[in-house]
């Protein structure tokens, strides 16, 4: 994209990441809320909600999710049914643990198109070493009861996703994964990369970017072969093979590809706009990725402001912001 290009105000944002809690039940051993996250913990109020989404003259494709559990917010099927209304589609990440039958009822009535499930692994062992709770029984009894009520409803929605944050210490089970998938009803799963920081397991010696092994690859390739033949869909961060996400071509400046400053916006339960959502796992200086407040400003006083604008400029060149350094460009959307 030309300098030209970029130089073009860019049109108000039509993709929106929202966060709808910022508090969890899992103590995950990857994740920065575990070591105290980045603001105080809440849940996003229905009235708030709607001075967020209601600023949006378009909205295409919202994920409510960020640094917390969503199910734990109990206005999220509301938030869905707004929102479908609006024509969106609308999808999260959650760990599954609180999807009760009257959840899994109110979620399939709410339209609501997919739901992530983030488990990081095939067993309850490792399940519990990376994710800090016992409760990967209850996830997947939980799936199971989620399948099942579809199937009583008459529905293929919402889309059911298993996702896996490969790490040194879990990636012997991912072939696990797909057998996983096909008992659970869920049409796919996903590798992600580890965003790491130096928090827990978190680290830069669990990471496999770029690092893979032929054991490894192997692991990989075979699940692979699992997953066509059972049907189920096997993908990776950047919508890539996974072994090309985990071995990706090496470039000059690849944040300089990131078109998420000019695409979408990532809103957190006490309206602070940042950049991406990838940009507060890993930054040191989190004051800094903070380009408004749509609480106290306009969506549009943002978007067109000078913080997003230097913003844009910055990351087009040798010195780009501060957390995009380390961004690997294609994460998981």
């Amino acid at each position: 994209m030309s300098g030209e290009a970029l130089a073009v105000k860019p049109p108000l944002p039509r993709s929106l990441y929202l966060e709808t809690a910022s508090r969890c039940n899992s103590l995950c051993e990857t994740c920065i809320l575990t070591f105290g996250g980045r603001e105080p913990q809440k849940d996003l109020g229905w009235e708030e909600f709607r001075r967020v989404v209601d600023q949006f003259p378009v909205l295409e494709r919202v994920l409510l999710h960020g640094i917390g559990e969503p199910l734990l917010n109990r206005a999220l099927p509301r938030m869905i049914a707004h929102l479908k209304g609006r024509g969106a589609t609308v999808l999260f990440n959650s760990n599954a643990i609180t999807l009760s039958p009257r959840l899994r009822t109110a979620l399939i009535e709410s339209g609501l198109d997919e739901i992530r499930v983030s488990l990081d692994a095939a067993t309850a062992a490792t399940y519990h070493k990376v994710r800090g709770v016992d409760a990967f029984d209850k996830v997947v009894g939980n799936l199971s009861e989620l399948a099942a009520a579809k199937r009583e409803a008459g529905t293929a929605r919402p889309r059911v996703s298993l996702w896996f944050t490969a790490l040194k210490a879990n990636i012997d089970e991912i072939a696990g994964l797909v057998p996983l998938a096909s008992r659970v009803g869920a049409e796919g799963v996903n590798l992600q990369r580890l965003v790491y920081n130096g928090l827990g397991l978190a680290t830069a010696e669990q990471s496999l970017h770029g690092r893979l092994v032929e054991r490894e690859e192997a692991l990989i390739q075979h699940a692979a072969a699992a997953a066509r033949g059972a049907g189920i869909v096997f993908s990776a961060s950047g919508a890539v093979a996974p072994e090309v996400s985990l071995n990706p071509a090496q470039e000059d400046r690849p944040w300089s590809a990131c078109r998420r400053p000019w695409s979408l916006v990532y809103v957190t339960v006490h309206g602070n706009v940042l950049p991406c959502c990838i940009a507060p796992w890993i930054t040191a200086h989190y004051d800094g990725i903070v380009l408004g407040n749509l609480f106290r400003q306009s969506l549009a006083e943002i978007w067109w402001g000078p913080r997003y604008l230097e913003f844009r400029d910055a990351i087009q060149t040798e010195a780009p912001p501060e957390p995009c350094r380390g961004c690997g460009v294609k994460w998981s959307l």
